[in-house]
């Protein structure tokens, strides 16, 4: 093998085969919701539960308390999104994209500390400070519970968060030895990026008519 390939797929020598597998599916599914998230396409939820099914399913496995709870929270969110996107305002539509009020922020920055304190307080009862990663999954975490929130609102502003949270996880997870997840947050970082623009397009537009 080649040194190069070594240094990107060297630590899958040691995982089961279908957990590789399992692993890849689950990018490919959460591609595709990000995917559809930018197209403001209601499939971003089954695609979106999908792929976190099965990583809460690997995470528990591979002991990573912390991006398993993200996984959980984004099933769950996945779930009230779906609602609230399909959601009829009036006869003929559906809940729009929105910028975020000034109580959203309020509560967003409410639900940011409260996740922090959460994650600690759950780390500290299992023991999981053993690594700097641990800090950084606490800020990750939080960054990512506020964003799937906002998405689940369609506000605009989910966009920000995503790809501030991306930006962190590539490295983050290139260093805990999962490439193709690693991988997958550097996809998704381009996608958020032209995902917010899209949705400010849209959201311009709806505002003009």
């Amino acid at each position: 093998m080649s040194p190069i390939f070594n240094f990107f797929f060297e630590q899958y020598a040691q995982y089961e085969t279908h957990h590789i597998v399992l692993e890849i599916v689950a990018v490919i599914f959460g591609l595709l919701s990000v995917v559809f998230s930018k197209q403001n396409n209601i499939l971003v939820y089954p695609t979106g539960m999908i792929s976190t099914a099965i990583f809460v399913y690997l995470l528990v496995i591979w002991g990573l308390l912390g991006d398993m709870m993200i996984n959980v929270y984004y099933f769950i969110m996945s779930v009230y999104g779906w609602y609230v996107w399909t959601r009829k305002v009036d006869n003929e539509h559906t809940t729009p994209i929105s910028r975020t009020t000034a109580k959203e922020h309020k509560i967003a920055a409410i639900i940011f500390f409260s996740t922090i304190v959460f994650v600690f307080v759950v780390y500290q009862i299992f023991d999981k400070w053993t690594s700097w990663t641990a800090y950084v999954d606490t800020v990750t975490t939080a960054i990512f519970f506020v964003g799937m929130w906002l998405m689940a609102k369609r506000k605009v502003e989910n966009w920000l968060y995503w790809i501030i949270g991306d930006i962190i996880s590539v490295p983050l997870y290139f260093y805990k030895g999962f490439t193709f997840t690693s991988l997958q947050y550097l996809i998704f970082t381009f996608i958020a990026i032209f995902g917010y623009a899209a949705w400010k397009k849209t959201l311009n537009k709806n505002l003009q008519t």
